[in-house]
């Protein structure tokens, strides 16, 4: 069980460093339709999970009808709602405000990701996910808002967390795969029903489709692999790795030039890989029980949006 441990961690690792460096692309797409960008990158996702899945003889398992809210939900908070809510925080509060409560949300999970499979908190969890807030909110450096800014900071932080929570039941059913493709068309559908209503069409720049194409990847391999280490790990000690993601988009950021480092930076990467170590290495059970070595339990099974989901 130790190395399926260690496998999961490593991918809700990549998960999470995948998300956080995409953030940097995401600004190229501010200036393009908001659900038509949205619309074109999960569609283009489904069809490279189902080509995927195709290519690899993996079974697409179709969901049931008890299956349909949970999918529902995913994509109208943790997708579309997402993006749309993030989008409208940064119009009246600062990025590094909007950051640093979105960063509660490993904190969220740890708190609710065990009771929605009727488990206590583990008190380990709970401390690391609560060391990794304070990172990321020295790493962002916090901010100042106006008017509704900082409520629509924590709807995003609470729609963050709903992606996770939202999958834990529909992930045992059916698979991380499947849910990710499901989540994907119907995401793809919804966006561009929404688009043909309220946007006016454009064609992409060739940078804005660069971005486009480049996103849509990312996602997709983001989306896969986050969920398959959801089922293993749950989602309480998976959320804890979501304060990662504010690290890489700041490695890429530092890449591209568009920031600099600082001794502030380097405290608040810090603080969240403590954090991580903390949350990880717990030797509780989401439901209290000690054991020697980390354990998965079977009950449990749950970014950073992206903040570019």
């Amino acid at each position: 069980m130790v190395p399926r441990y260690r496998l999961a961690v490593g991918a809700g690792l990549s998960a999470s460093i995948m998300v956080g460096g995409s953030v940097p692309l995401s600004g190229m797409l501010v200036h393009y339709p908001l659900f038509t960008a949205q619309a074109a990158r999960y569609g283009a996702g489904a069809i490279f999970l189902v080509v995927w899945a195709f290519a690899r003889r993996v079974p697409v398992n179709k969901p049931k009808s008890r299956d349909l809210p949970a999918l529902l939900a995913i994509v109208t908070t943790g997708m579309l709602g997402f993006n749309a809510v993030m989008i409208g925080a940064q119009r009246y509060a600062e990025p590094g405000l909007v950051a640093a409560v979105l960063g509660g949300s490993p904190l969220v999970l740890a708190a609710l990701g065990p009771l929605t499979a009727g488990k206590h908190p583990a008190v380990r969890t709970l401390l690391g996910a609560a060391v990794v807030v304070a990172g990321v909110v020295v790493l962002s450096g916090g901010g100042s808002w106006h008017g509704p800014g900082l409520a629509l900071a924590v709807l995003t932080m609470l729609c963050e967390a709903s992606f996770t929570l939202f999958a834990v039941g529909v992930i045992k059913r059916l698979g991380g795969l499947s849910v990710a493709i499901w989540c994907h068309v119907i995401a793809a559908v919804a966006g561009g029903i929404i688009a043909a209503a309220i946007e006016p069409w454009r064609a992409p720049t060739s940078k804005e489709l660069t971005a486009l194409c480049a996103v849509a990847v990312l996602t997709v391999v983001a989306f896969v692999v986050w969920y398959q280490a959801v089922g293993v790990l749950g989602a309480d000690r998976a959320g804890v790795l979501i304060g990662v993601m504010p690290g890489a988009g700041l490695a890429v950021s530092i890449a591209l030039g568009v920031q600099g480092l600082t001794v502030q930076a380097i405290a608040g990467v810090a603080l969240v890989g403590a954090g991580c170590v903390i949350g990880l290495l717990n030797r509780e059970s989401s439901g209290g029980r000690r054991v020697l070595r980390p354990v998965v339990p079977p009950s449990v099974s749950p970014p950073p949006r992206d903040p570019v989901r």
